[in-house]
């Protein structure tokens, strides 16, 4: 099983990797026009978790070793992270992003789409860096996958027949394949065997779609000061996550009539009184519960690899997750 590392080691471990990725990503700025690089800056220097460049790094290094090639993929899965964050806002119409106002609250949504497509396009460009072609190929389907998941979810706005499988499915797609990109083609640049890297793929689709419940659950139930974003937003724009679906689905403990009545009401959602039926359908909890679940199938999936710090790394952040989502209980 190799030591257990806790999250702060980890990113110690990944230290001078991080670091050489803050600076690339810094740089990317440089790469537009003088009268864009601001913008750019703007989105991209606030750093944020940096979970996805974490996997593709942990997951090179659990294979072999980290590269250049590395860090270069971890850069690129971040810009189009960031991407599909300024595409969201707007959606959204959040306000707050990483203790700061987003780019749509600061200069409209307008600019703030070109400015998605602007990193989108610059990620896919840095892609075509690699020798291997295939890499490229993957990351471009990723994104692809990302963006059409949230063409789906909002497709399904407002429909009280969504159901959980319609759900993971969309949380597959536009949260989960870029975690399970980074990890997969961690393993792929150090040309491991296909096993291995299924194995991987696997863990970082399983991790990102977990963290997709948690953030979900967060939305429902955390606080602006704790996150840092705009919170709520996904009950306002018709998005039904798994706390609601788990509630739909439950008519002893709730009335079904009262709470489809809340949730259509376009805009003006009565939050406390969808808290108080989340507390007595105790949704949020059984949410909490399948998120969990998925994170130990994903580090299941680890079972065989060899045994050093970045595997080690990879358990760790799952345990991580898993504390998160305990917290929301």
């Amino acid at each position: 099983m190799g030591e257990i590392l806790t999250f702060a080691e980890v990113q110690d471990l990944l230290n001078p990797h991080l670091y050489s990725v803050e600076e690339r990503i810094r740089e990317q700025a440089q790469e537009f026009d003088p009268a864009v690089a601001g913008y750019v800056s703007y989105v991209c220097d606030k750093g944020g978790k940096r979970l996805r460049p974490t996997l593709a790094l942990l997951a090179g290094g659990a294979t072999g070793g980290i590269t250049s090639s590395h860090v270069d993929l971890a850069v690129i899965v971040e810009l189009i992270h960031v991407a599909t964050l300024v595409h969201d806002d707007i959606m959204d119409g959040a306000e707050l992003r990483r203790d700061q106002p987003t780019a749509n609250a600061k200069w409209g949504n307008s600019l703030s789409v070109l400015l998605g497509d602007c990193l989108f396009a610059h990620a896919l460009k840095l892609a075509t860096g690699f020798s291997n072609a295939d890499v490229c190929r993957r990351i471009a389907a990723a994104a692809a996958e990302v963006c059409s998941g949230e063409i789906i979810q909002t497709q399904r706005r407002y429909d009280l027949k969504l159901s959980t499988t319609d759900y993971y499915r969309i949380i597959e797609m536009k949260t989960a394949a870029l975690f399970s990109v980074a990890c997969e083609l961690g393993a792929f640049i150090n040309d491991s065997n296909p096993a291995l890297i299924a194995r991987l793929r696997d863990f970082g689709s399983k991790l990102g779609t977990a963290y997709q419940i948690y953030d979900d659950c967060l939305d429902l139930a955390g606080t602006e000061s704790e996150t840092g974003k705009t919170l709520g937003t996904d009950i306002r724009k018709g998005k039904f996550t798994l706390p609601v679906l788990l509630m739909l689905q439950n008519g002893q403990k709730i009335n079904p009539a009262a709470l489809r009545d809340l949730l259509l009401r376009e805009g003006d959602v009565d939050e406390e009184a969808l808290t108080d039926m989340m507390n007595t359908a105790g949704s949020l909890q059984a949410s909490a519960q399948v998120a969990r679940k998925m994170v130990i199938e994903g580090r299941d999936s680890l079972t065989d690899l060899p045994v050093n710090r970045h595997v080690s790394g990879l358990r760790s952040i799952a345990d991580h997750l898993v504390s998160l989502i305990d917290l929301v209980e």
